[in-house]
């Protein structure tokens, strides 16, 4: 198996592989110039992500800057996904990002990790595990979320946590690492912050 294979199996690879490193720079090159775009270019940087991606569906927008170790090759979106500044996709092996989610600035979505034994890590060896981002989550300012993780679908993670386990579908989780801090109820439906109240003709 090669070491190109090896990248979404979960073993132990060497990324500075040449066949790796000459697909790599492909599209990096395809990155910066998604990056160098102006903001008036929507239509140019729409085309450029469907090149980009792996998958991506409509709707999506992607505010520069934007980083990915793939350029986006590994990265699957549904419709109407949305991120801030400063999205950070380690997309070394598959990242699955459901509809409609929601990443706030500077987000960090991480696949690869490297052994713990200092001797693997003198050789630069490396493993990769996907992570699955359900449908209508919100992950806020800063949220890092480590390689093999699955949110749930209409999760909420609060900004700055530090995601290193799955975490359930319909729940506020917070904190480093972060944990489930409630479910969303009730009062959700009739509050949107704090005390301000969701009116009844956002609904119609």
């Amino acid at each position: 198996m090669s070491m190109k294979d090896k990248m979404h199996t979960g073993e132990l690879y060497l990324p500075g592989d040449d066949e790796i490193e000459r697909e790599q720079v492909k599209c990096l090159e395809k990155l910066y110039d998604y990056n160098a775009t102006r903001p008036s270019e929507f239509e140019k940087r729409q085309d450029m992500l469907k090149d980009m991606f792996g998958d991506i569906g409509e709707g999506c927008y992607i505010e520069p800057p934007f980083h990915a170790n793939w350029g986006g090759k590994h990265v699957h979106f549904g419709n109407h996904v949305y991120a801030n500044f400063g999205l950070t996709m380690v997309d070394d092996t598959h990242i699955y990002v459901g509809d409609y989610t929601m990443f706030g600035p500077n987000v960090v979505i991480a696949t690869a990790g490297h052994p713990i034994l200092p001797k693997l890590r003198e050789q630069a060896y490396q493993y990769n595990m996907p992570v699955h981002i359900g449908r209508n989550c919100w992950l806020g300012a800063g949220v890092l979320v480590m390689p093999g993780v699955t949110i749930g679908d209409n999760t909420v993670i609060g900004a700055g946590s530090v995601v290193t386990k799955d975490i359930p579908a319909g729940v506020v989780a917070v904190g480093n690492p972060c944990r489930v801090l409630r479910e969303i109820n009730d009062r959700d439906r009739e509050f949107y912050f704090k005390d301000r109240k969701i009116t009844e003709d956002i609904f119609e």
